[in-house]
């Protein structure tokens, strides 16, 4: 397969990945009660490693004990025993020398559900309610609460807790972390007019709204080795609202991906609907293209979205994109590289056998035994 552009040799940061398709961040409910990942975790994510992908981003992790976890059995980097958890995590995917990243979220106003506290109080950029309703696959029923708008203290907060789950990441063994700023979550709410009413510092025109989001990446890359690989991920559309754009359009795009890129991006993660298709406008860039243009020549884009057809992927990557990912192409073909570069038939996803009744990871998932090299 040395002539197609899918499986060139590449790298990220100091990475050396075999080809360039990764497995996007997806989320699942499958830790335990209080935020370990489990064994059958390990197992999850190590069988995409033994399927070929050269990187893997995983579900996003709770950042804090407070107001972070976005619904029940999410995983968490917060405590040491979170931390050793995730060990044997990236253990069975270093056996296959594939790098692992760990997504890290604060759910900000879009919560399922949240232990940690005593209401269901949560806490955004202004007071503006989500649209529509929880999702009964993650724990949510109902409406979404108002949420409180953060102080600057509460700001101080998130933005350790970041860090501080970056360090875990470090210790717990990831090659990398994902900042994610992207489907409705916190840092995406700072990016989003209609979500983000400050009149502060951190709202009104694009150069404000992205300050704090570049604040945390800033912070993160200070406090990590130099050769661990910080990314960030991006997107205008929400879990709340699918057709969401940013009211200043390209021009916001070219803002967001500037400044996240300054800031120390190793990478930018793009998600949308059709990652090859237009974004702005019918026969504009899409969101892919714009971060080629605007992110500084360091900064290596990955693309996602639709990108399942090895054509569109190919697509993707002729259009400027460094890296694909893949989400529940993934999950129906966990070999998608070795099944795409043995010109195999891929199977379709269907998602009542994975999301349904909900999004907890299923047996038919998980080899019974964790996948090793040698297998």
């Amino acid at each position: 397969m040395s002539d197609d552009i899918l499986f060139d040799a590449t790298t990220l940061n100091d990475l050396e990945l075999d080809n360039r398709a990764g497995l996007a961040p997806m989320t699942r409910v499958s830790a335990t009660a209080d935020g370990r990942a489990t064994e059958q975790m390990a197992r999850y994510y190590a069988k995409f490693a033994e399927g070929g992908f050269s990187f893997l981003v995983t579900e996003g992790v709770y950042t804090d004990d407070t107001y972070s976890q976005g619904y029940l059995n999410q995983p968490g980097l917060v405590t040491e025993d979170h931390v050793e958890a995730w060990t044997q995590v990236t253990d069975a995917v270093h056996d296959f020398d594939t790098p692992i990243v760990a997504q890290l979220m604060h759910a900000g106003a879009q919560v399922q559900e949240n232990p940690n506290v005593e209401s269901d109080e949560t806490i955004a950029p202004s007071a503006v309610q989500p649209d529509g309703e929880k999702s009964e696959a993650y724990g949510g029923s109902g409406e979404y609460a108002v949420p409180r708008e953060a102080t600057l203290d509460d700001l101080d907060a998130v933005r350790e807790g970041f860090v501080e789950s970056a360090t875990n990441a470090v210790e717990a063994g990831f090659d990398g972390v994902e900042i994610h700023s992207a489907n409705g979550y916190l840092l995406n709410e700072f990016l989003a007019a209609d979500a983000n009413q400050r009149d502060d510092e951190y709202g009104g025109a694009p150069e404000a709204r992205v300050r704090f989001p570049a604040e945390v990446v800033s912070a993160v890359v200070e406090a990590v080795p130099d050769e661990f690989v910080v990314g960030v991920r991006v997107s205008q559309t929400k879990v709340t609202d699918d057709s969401y754009e940013w009211v200043e359009g390209v021009d916001a795009a070219a803002v967001f991906f500037e400044e996240l890129s300054a800031a120390g991006a190793d990478y930018v993660h793009t998600v949308d609907s059709d990652a090859a298709g237009p974004t702005f406008g019918e026969d504009g860039p899409s969101l892919a293209e714009t971060a080629v243009e605007y992110v500084t020549d360091e900064t290596v884009v990955v693309a996602n979205g639709g990108l399942g057809d090895p054509d569109a992927a190919r697509a993707a990557v002729d259009s400027g994109a460094d890296l694909v990912t893949l989400g529940t192409s993934a999950l129906a073909n966990p070999d998608w590289p070795a099944r795409v570069a043995a010109d195999a038939d891929l199977d379709q996803f269907d998602p009542a056998a994975f999301l349904a009744p909900t999004a907890s990871i299923s047996d038919h998932e998980t080899p019974t035994d964790i996948p090793t090299a040698d297998d």
